[in-house]
């Protein structure tokens, strides 16, 4: 029980650290933009937006080339070109064993298992 108390002591003084130390940040950043003019925060603003929209653009270049990769890599499956319908897969030739060839009706129509 004393391991259990001496955990969750522990916890509470780096969660109390924690919230000491985002104070003073919070505090630091206050007094630093009071000590900027309107013009200097206006402008900072502005240019924090013009950063993000950077950054936001080359993020949507970077999936778009991802995408267009996975679908024309060379790796890919469209590349390949892989035709299902060619001739060469014997199986694709082979008797329909699920089809009666007298009436052109799937079996299963009839009852597979059970005589009605």
């Amino acid at each position: 029980m004393d391991l259990i108390r001496k955990m969750s002591g522990k916890k509470q003084v780096t969660k109390q650290k924690y919230k000491e130390a985002e104070e003073d940040m919070k505090i630091q950043k206050l007094l630093e933009e009071r000590q900027k003019s309107s013009n200097r925060r206006e402008l900072e603003r502005y240019m924090k937006e013009a950063e993000e929209e950077k950054i936001k653009e080359a993020l949507d270049k970077i999936r778009h080339d991802k995408t267009s990769e996975s679908w024309s890599g060379k790796n890919s499956l469209m590349n390949q070109k892989m035709n299902i319908l060619n001739n060469d897969r014997t199986i694709l030739m082979e008797k329909n064993i699920f089809l009666d060839n007298q009436q052109k009706v799937p079996i299963t129509n009839r009852g597979m298992f059970f005589k009605w």
